[in-house]
């Protein structure tokens, strides 16, 4: 994965931090598989979409020949995520937990590596923010959808995109003040999966609109009270 104006050491960084991202997406599709019941072709299948579907949007959207067909190791992780969690996955207890887990990590990682990627072709903050974005949540949207679950952006109780759209405004900061580096990735890496599952943890939510917070809503409570 290379970015225009970096250095060999900056792109296998990138690299890096985007196998880490495809495996432990990966890996929730494989899980997901599991607690769905799946053969192993479909673990396979489920965990191809959530580790590469993000990122082969994005590149798409850019021009770009998806990394993962430019770079075979991509189709690799995705095998050995199945192959590992069909050997040790009936030993997982409470999976759904497991999933949540990396799948926060994978949403820290690839909305990172997405923000990062589209500053480095040249575009701006806002397409960068978007990308990136759409790079951590693709993956998951289409893993859900295919296996008949809820997809987590279109779940009211669920924060899902603010944790990534934080991570990509802070890479975003980041990188265009040159600071960008591994300690700096980690950092905000490790800020998005605390977001992400301290969201979950305290069922901290994003307003509906027509509920609540809309200004009918406010104005009828303001007229119970006046009552």
């Amino acid at each position: 994965m290379d970015i225009p104006g970096a250095g060999p050491l900056a792109d296998t960084f990138l690299l890096l931090l985007d196998l880490f991202g495809v495996l432990v997406f990966a890996v929730s599709g494989n899980l997901l598989a599991v607690r769905k019941d799946y053969d192993f072709t479909g673990s396979v299948l489920l965990g191809f979409l959530a580790g590469l579907g993000g990122g082969m949007v994005r590149d798409v959207l850019l021009g770009r020949v998806p990394a993962s067909l430019l770079n075979p190791i991509y189709l690799v992780v995705p095998v050995l995520a199945a192959l590992v969690v069909y050997l040790v996955g009936q030993h997982v207890e409470r999976v759904r937990a497991v999933i949540i887990a990396c799948d926060a990590v994978g949403l820290g990682l690839f909305c990172m590596t997405g923000t990062v990627i589209t500053l480095g072709v040249g575009l701006g903050i806002a397409p960068a923010l978007f990308m990136g974005v759409l790079t951590a949540a693709g993956g998951g949207i289409l893993r859900d959808v295919v296996a008949n679950e809820n997809p987590a952006v279109f779940n009211s109780s669920d924060l899902y995109l603010v944790p990534a759209l934080a991570g990509s405004a802070l890479t975003a900061v980041v990188f265009e003040a040159g600071v960008w580096n591994v300690w700096t990735a980690l950092a905000v890496g490790a800020f998005v999966v605390v977001f992400r599952l301290a969201a979950l943890r305290f069922r901290w939510r994003v307003p509906a609109p027509m509920r609540s917070w809309s200004w009918r809503g406010r104005l009828r409570r303001l007229r119970r009270r006046s009552r």
